[in-house]
């Protein structure tokens, strides 16, 4: 009896000893959780936090997914709502499913921006000519605020010149519109000098615009009329204007001075242009670059020296290079000429001023070529310069104004929008369209609609580009 009664004993005491073992071995990670009901069985969890409900306690939990869209908290765009696809249409780093704040952007993708084909280049900002109370759009230039680091639209209207603070294109601020000194045209140009823009117009008697731009800084009730800050009279109407910077000089090309060829204007003192004389040797000039020559010609170097586009319908179609310094006495280098001419238009220096890359508008309307064609020429020597290759582009629409920066071409081609080319190969004779953002959807033929001008020299990369039916719009390079 005392046998049994001591081995029934020990085997109460190792059932006990049992089940204190098995209840330690439930909470393996002694958190005060049973295993069976633990959501994190190795690293204690007490309060068993589970932010993303996935069942797996933080603790433990190496993929954190608030919104369970599979998309890891610290990499999703939108943690709290699920957005699998992490769309982010304009682009803030906020996914569309969260993003509250409005946006003009329209990205670039699958070869279009909303309705506007595309390659390689996004939608900032578009402002059509209603917003300008306009029914037509022309040239357009940009100026920098060097003060405020703002960047401003100038574009050209046939009923004046409109200024868009384009800083943040999701929040533009339309400032105003300074009205037509004479008539409504189709034709108004403007470049910037000294924290003012000029302006021409081919309106009867329009003479030239003087606009202070820092007014632009600190203006309320918008949008604003404006009034001109000096108008000079020495002229009517003109097609173009240009100006060197660096000497402080606007060259007037279209005129009725000088045979309309470039007259020259003093603009030091900007508000109190100076007439200096001109150059008519060339004959009429539809437009011109001028530079203080940098290139490889040395005979040239430091001279200012003024590349004209002498285009003339049915009649004399060349470049020609002046060199004018001397503003009493300038001096014609050379002249070029090319075959299947129809209308010299317009053209621009590389940064090394050794080649330069010009335009004919009416090539493609007259059918003389078939794709748009933009010519280059060597100019090695400013005394002989040389045709080095023709560009044809992938459609037919016609050229109009083209600018270069850094080793991109940019180009207005009309109804093919805007195209860049690749130029850092132009010492072979070669270009590469990389990329585009057409404005005119409809089609790609030899007329004039769309776009008029690009202005791509914004330090922020941002491009503003004017439509003649459409009004502004601001690309960027994705």
């Amino acid at each position: 009896m005392k046998r049994k009664t001591l081995v029934l004993l020990s085997a109460i005491i190792i059932i006990i000893f049992s089940c204190s073992k098995n209840e330690i071995n439930n909470d393996t990670d002694n958190d005060g959780i049973e295993n069976s009901i633990d959501n994190c069985l190795e690293i204690a969890n007490p309060n068993q936090e589970d932010i993303d409900g996935d069942g797996i306690g933080d603790a433990c939990d190496d993929l954190t997914d608030s919104d369970n869209d599979g998309i890891a908290d610290d990499l999703d765009n939108c943690p709290q709502i699920a957005n699998p696809n992490q769309e982010d249409t304009d682009g803030d780093g906020f996914g569309d499913t969260c993003d509250t704040t409005t946006s003009n952007k329209v990205p670039c993708i699958n070869g279009f921006a909303g309705v506007y084909p595309c390659n390689d280049y996004d939608l900032l900002l578009h402002l059509d000519l209603d917003f300008f109370e306009a029914s037509a759009g022309n040239d357009s230039w940009g100026w920098t605020d060097t003060i405020t680091n703002k960047e401003y639209a100038i574009i050209g209207l046939n009923n004046g010149t409109a200024f868009v603070d384009i800083s943040d294109t999701d929040n533009p601020v339309y400032l105003g519109k300074l009205a037509t000194r004479t008539v409504n045209s189709s034709w108004r140009d403007m470049k910037v000098y000294n924290n003012h823009v000029f302006i021409v117009s081919e309106a009867s008697n329009h003479g030239m615009q003087v606009f202070d731009l820092t007014k632009l800084r600190d203006t309320s009730n918008l949008p604003k009329t404006f009034t001109a800050d000096a108008e000079f009279t020495a002229f009517g109407n003109a097609h173009n204007i240009v100006i060197n910077e660096d000497s402080g000089y606007a060259y007037i090309v279209g005129s009725s001075l000088f045979s309309g060829g470039p007259a020259f204007i003093n603009i030091n003192d900007p508000k109190n242009p100076n007439l200096e004389g001109g150059f008519s040797e060339g004959g009429y000039s539809h437009d011109a670059q001028v530079i203080t020559y940098s290139g490889p010609d040395t005979d040239y170097t430091g001279q200012e020296i003024l590349i004209g586009s002498n285009g003339e319908r049915n009649g004399l179609n060349e470049v020609v290079v002046a060199n004018v310094t001397d503003k009493r006495n300038p001096i014609k280098i050379s002249n070029i000429s090319y075959n299947l001419d129809a209308y010299t238009h317009q053209g621009w220096f590389t940064e090394d001023h050794r080649y330069f890359i010009v335009g004919d508008e009416l090539d493609e309307y007259d059918g003389n070529v078939s794709k748009t064609r933009i010519l280059i020429f060597d100019m090695l020597d400013l005394n002989n310069p040389v045709l080095l290759s023709e560009y044809y582009g992938p459609t037919e629409a016609i050229d109009h104004n083209g600018y270069i920066k850094g080793s991109t071409f940019y180009l207005a081609n009309y109804r093919a929008g805007v195209r860049m080319h690749d130029i850092s190969n132009i010492a072979s004779g070669k270009m590469r369209e990389i990329g585009f953002f057409d404005t005119f959807p409809n089609n790609n033929a030899s007329s004039f609609n769309g776009v008029w001008n690009v202005y791509p020299f914004f330090k922020s990369g941002k491009i503003l580009v004017s439509d003649i039916e459409k009004g502004l719009f601001i690309i960027k390079k994705q």
